[in-house]
């Protein structure tokens, strides 16, 4: 699944049958908003990780795949968003789309939650400007000194699969066009982001749901 357009403004809204619909921003309000129950099911799975603020007023959730361009070119900007929002919290949803180098790369990195070092582990990986792939991981988990073991262990857990499964069950229920893809309130932004953009569509959540 690739990126279609550059940048493309998405709208949530709940649909008569009851699944979520994407659609341009022309033409919508906030008549029809995002249902609690799958705010929920977005933004607060346990085992996601989180970054920014845990206890933010708002928040921004990613949906990536480490093979992702996009998703690369973007990641500095999250870090600058992350500093500049200190009532921000951030959800990254492992969603690996690219195949298995890509789905191995989501289970390492949510494996390394339980050593401390997931937001090391992803920042490296997003810097690899080849195809990431299990060598590529595994250098990364070796420079990063991570128990090997104990990893490959965790990546099989219950926990690390379902955190994958659940990303693509959303995926397919919200209808997602592809990497990266945010959502925060009750609209989204599809593709490349700057800093100005995800501003301002944490700007727009407060203002609809604060």
């Amino acid at each position: 699944m690739a990126m279609m357009s550059k940048r493309q403004l998405l709208h949530l809204g709940l649909a008569s049958a009851g699944l979520m619909t994407l659609g341009s921003r022309a033409g919508f309000g906030h008549d029809n908003p995002m249902p609690p129950e799958l705010r929920e099911a977005i933004e607060r799975q346990a085992f996601a990780p989180v970054l920014g603020n845990a206890k933010g007023d708002i928040t921004l959730t990613e949906f990536f795949d480490y093979n992702c361009p996009h998703c690369r070119t973007t990641m500095p900007v999250m870090k600058k968003l992350i500093a500049a929002d200190r009532k921000l919290r951030v959800v990254f949803r492992e969603w690996p789309i690219f195949g298995e180098g890509s789905a191995f790369a989501s289970q390492a990195s949510l494996a390394a939650l339980n050593q401390g070092k997931y937001w090391p582990l992803h920042e490296a990986l997003m810097k690899i400007k080849s195809k990431v792939g299990e060598a590529e991981v595994m250098a990364v988990v070796r420079r990063l000194d991570l128990d090997e073991a104990r990893l490959k262990r965790d990546m099989e857990s219950e926990a690390v699969l379902g955190h994958i499964d659940h990303s693509m069950q959303l995926g397919d229920h919200l209808g997602l066009a592809g990497t990266p893809t945010f959502i925060a309130g009750h609209e989204g932004l599809f593709g490349g982001q700057d800093l100005a953009a995800l501003s301002s569509l944490v700007a727009t959540a407060r203002e609809d749901l604060l």
